[in-house]
């Protein structure tokens, strides 16, 4: 069975979509000690309202459902007319190693390229090696590495032409 992607536009939704992205990036929080105090912008920490003000900017946000349970959520922002950047990109755990995450990958580069978009940008921790990979491995390319004062790992910042 394929997955379906919702475009949040309620706020009931968006509550549920805050459930997911937090039990999502919980796991790379404690792998990497991320805490509120030193990473308080971290999707592990997200609150409502820093979505709600995602959705009034105008930013795509998607649901993503397996049988009709939310199993993951991306978000789709336009830069430029030539890049769109993708955000929050999360799958469940016990839903992994599934190829979900490509699934919304391909997702999202159908989105980019269908809204006239050339380019998709990220930003990554960059000591999160097996995700970089990963991301290699879908054509994305380092672009530029960026370390933060206010941070505890260097930000990988990367790009796919699609």
């Amino acid at each position: 069975m394929g997955l379906v992607f919702k475009q949040i536009s309620k706020d009931a939704e968006l509550k549920e979509c805050v459930d997911v992205i937090r039990a999502s990036f919980l796991t790379v929080a404690k792998e990497f000690n991320l805490t509120m105090e030193n990473a308080p912008t971290n999707p592990a920490f997200i609150k409502f309202d820093a979505l709600l003000k995602m959705r009034e900017k105008g930013i795509a946000m998607f649901a993503v459902l397996h049988a009709d349970t939310q199993i993951g959520f991306v978000a789709i922002k336009k830069a430029n007319e030539d890049t769109y950047y993708m955000e929050k990109l999360a799958v469940l755990p016990e839903f992994r190693h599934r190829g979900y995450g490509r699934m919304i990958m391909d997702f999202v580069s159908d989105f980019v390229r269908k809204n006239g978009g050339k380019r998709i940008g990220i930003g990554i921790i960059n000591e999160n090696t097996v995700l970089k990979q990963w991301y290699e491995n879908y054509g994305f390319r380092e672009i530029e590495r960026k370390k933060f004062q206010h941070l505890p790992f260097t930000v990988c910042l990367m790009s796919k032409e699609i």
